[in-house]
């Protein structure tokens, strides 16, 4: 599985800022495994540290033609081009230090910052790095907008560009996403704007940086004052938005990325729903506590068990952890009258439902599966059932001993199986499989 990266040495940068005409420095550094990606305002009294994440998204309709990010007063513009190029090379953890609210625009592409990271130098850390797998088509659309995520094994982006009453007309790329395809097709593309757009951008106070030397203007007849990198090169800087905003999720995608003449608004629109989704699997998953310093062996009480497990009353189907090692674990289940699935099931003669024996050892599995080393901070799915056997009614006042043993493991599934004793008696039996993912 691939390591979370830093870079290995400070690296300073410095320019103008496209909207705020302001000139910035910046100086990133080094940062440990697990702790993103954060920008610091030097030049604010009490240094405020602002995440690179969802949370702190700024209203694009107060911040048009690009993203921000902020938290209170402080703000920082224009992150998309930094946040791409960190994206693109696979760089997990930074520290940005910058003086003012707005990054510099350099030639309004990423390939600045690209070589600065680069001559800074990347190093791998002993992390494993944080990703997510679209499990179902995403999209969000506004008019003739449209922008869609698609389960896919690696990350692509696809984009149709249309300006009809333009020379440029319709065109249409795809990309395969890698450090070495970022770099060389992605990061070069730079920002433009219509020539038509230039009195009103600055009429909202927009572009006080702008000039031909950081931004393309596309006239009635061509380019005004210079000439494209690429054929597609507006088309590749709207990959190159999609690429930044997106890292706003802060962990790496595996998908399929369509756009259809989208922008900033639909980018993020996206971005939340992709987050939505994430957030959605991890709640159907039982959470390894990767804040945990280590995780106990042996016995296990209540409290826990419910710092491994998110499952509360009446779903909590475990009491005790007896005995917990790499291979086997054992859990206790004691059954009281007053346990709600007796009053509804055969109340007459209650007995304890199968589907909630099951349950009990899939919970008592997971907790198995997450307590290793190399799973801290994953999420196991119950995932399977197989041989499933039942041979006694369990009822009101018997104690459910759960004995789990590991018969498979892999990076990415495990398989144990699952026997649920009464007074030594077999009650239940089957084989269970989990899959583990990334939070």
């Amino acid at each position: 599985m691939a390591l979370q990266c830093t870079i290995k040495k400070e690296v300073m940068f410095e320019g103008m800022g496209i909207h705020t005409g302001k000139t910035i420095k910046v100086v990133c550094k080094p940062a440990p495994p697990d702790s993103g990606i954060n920008f610091i305002r030097t030049d604010i009294a009490d240094r405020p540290i602002i995440s690179a994440a969802i949370s702190n998204l700024t209203d694009l309709s107060k911040r048009p033609r690009r993203t921000s990010i902020g938290m209170g007063e402080a703000e920082i513009h224009t992150v998309e081009h930094l946040l791409a190029s960190l994206y693109g090379l696979e760089i997990d953890n930074i520290t940005v230090e910058i003086n003012g609210p707005e990054l510099p625009g350099m030639d309004g592409s990423a390939a600045g910052f690209v070589k600065a990271l680069k001559d800074a130098g990347i190093s791998e850390q002993d992390t494993v790095r944080r990703s997510f797998q679209i499990r179902e088509p995403i999209w969000v659309e506004d008019g003739g907008s449209m922008l869609i995520a698609l389960p896919d094994v690696n990350f692509k982006v696809s984009y149709t560009l249309d300006y009809p009453s333009t020379h440029i007309g319709t065109q249409h790329n795809s990309f395969l996403i890698t450090p070495e395809s970022f770099e060389k097709e992605i990061a070069p593309s730079r920002t433009f704007c219509l020539e038509e757009e230039v009195e009103h951008l600055r009429s909202l106070g927009l572009g006080k940086g702008a000039s031909l030397d950081n931004t393309l203007v596309l006239g009635k007849k061509g380019i005004i004052g210079g000439k494209l990198r690429f054929e597609d090169e507006f088309l590749r800087h709207k990959v190159l938005d999609i690429i930044g905003d997106l890292y706003l999720l802060g962990f790496h995608i595996k998908g399929h990325i369509i756009g259809v003449k989208s922008g900033h608004l639909l980018n993020l629109k996206l971005l939340q729903k992709i987050h939505m989704q994430q957030e959605r699997l991890k709640d159907a998953g039982i959470k390894s506590p990767s804040e945990v310093a280590s995780m106990p062996k042996g016995m296990l009480d209540a409290e826990e068990i419910q710092k491994i497990l998110p499952h509360r009353y009446p779903f909590l189907m475990i009491d005790r952890i007896l005995e917990l090692g790499d291979m086997k674990a054992v859990g206790i289940k004691n059954l009281s009258i007053n346990d709600y699935f007796f009053a509804g099931h055969f109340p007459e003669r209650p007995v304890m439902p199968g589907v909630l024996m099951l349950e009990a050892m899939a919970q008592v599995g997971g907790v198995l599966m997450l307590s290793r080393t190399e799973n801290r901070g994953k999420i196991a799915y119950f995932m399977a059932i197989n041989n499933a056997k039942f041979r006694r009614v369990v009822k009101p006042g018997d104690q459910l001993r759960l004995e789990i043993e590991v018969t498979r493991f892999k990076t990415k599934t495990g398989q144990i199986h699952a026997c649920a004793y009464v007074e030594d008696k077999l009650a239940a039996e089957a084989d269970l499989m989990f899959v583990l993912g990334e939070s």
